[in-house]
């Protein structure tokens, strides 16, 4: 029972060794299929093909394609992450350190154009079934910037910087894959939002530690 009084939902128990195992091969094969030939060419059939799994199986852990290409996303998103915190960004202030690391993740997504592509088509196709998935790609994010800004317990108002800050970054995504934006206007984008986080600096919860000085695990860029 929960707290109300009502029946408890139960959790959705974790996946086994092997069915993680499983569901890398199917997000390793979207981004590869993705990589290759774009939104279109990521089609469910070939996708359980290319990751030796049952079409009913794949079905199983992603029922769309939707759902498929934003998991696929927030799996590119964890791994930036992941080379983020091994090389963090260097700026002296939050705002530079911010910046520099959205700018890393942009350049990552431009040497595969046709994956990022089909990622953020799928983000706009997105629809009310696939909300916890663009959920997670939004936590991601945030989690990207937040360390970057060497933030732990962020406030109301710098979390609503983030959103603002994560909102440009996609916005300048689009625009780059529509030929709409060069990459030196996504940068002095991306530098002018970033700026928003110095309004914030006066809040008491927002330490200066720079996330590279609370330990770095490899070299810099």
């Amino acid at each position: 029972m929960t707290a109300e009084g009502g029946p408890a939902i139960p959790a959705t128990p974790p996946l086994t060794e092997r069915q993680e195992a499983r569901r890398q091969r199917i997000l390793h094969a979207s981004a590869q299929l993705a990589s290759r030939g774009g939104f279109d060419a990521v089609q469910m059939r070939e996708v359980a093909e290319s990751s030796n799994v049952a079409l009913g199986t794949l079905y199983r852990y992603f029922p769309s394609k939707i759902h498929l290409l934003v998991a696929t996303m927030q799996d590119q998103l964890q791994h930036m992450h992941t080379t983020l915190r091994k090389r963090p960004p260097g700026g002296d202030s939050a705002a530079e350190r911010v910046a520099e690391t959205l700018m890393r993740a942009f350049r990552a997504l431009q040497r595969e154009p046709h994956l990022a592509d089909a990622m953020v088509r799928a983000l706009t196709f997105a629809d009310r079934s696939v909300s916890p998935e663009v959920d997670t790609v939004s936590r991601q994010t945030t989690a990207i910037i937040l360390d970057a800004m060497g933030i732990e317990r962020p406030t109301p108002e710098q979390l609503s910087a983030v959103r603002v800050i994560e909102h440009t970054w996609h916005s300048a995504l689009i625009t780059w894959l529509s030929g709409r934006a060069s990459i030196a206007q996504v940068k002095i984008d991306i530098e002018t939002v970033c700026r928003l986080i110095d309004l914030t600096a006066h809040e008491p919860d927002a330490p200066a530690t720079p996330p590279g000085r609370r330990g770095r695990t490899g070299a810099g860029r």
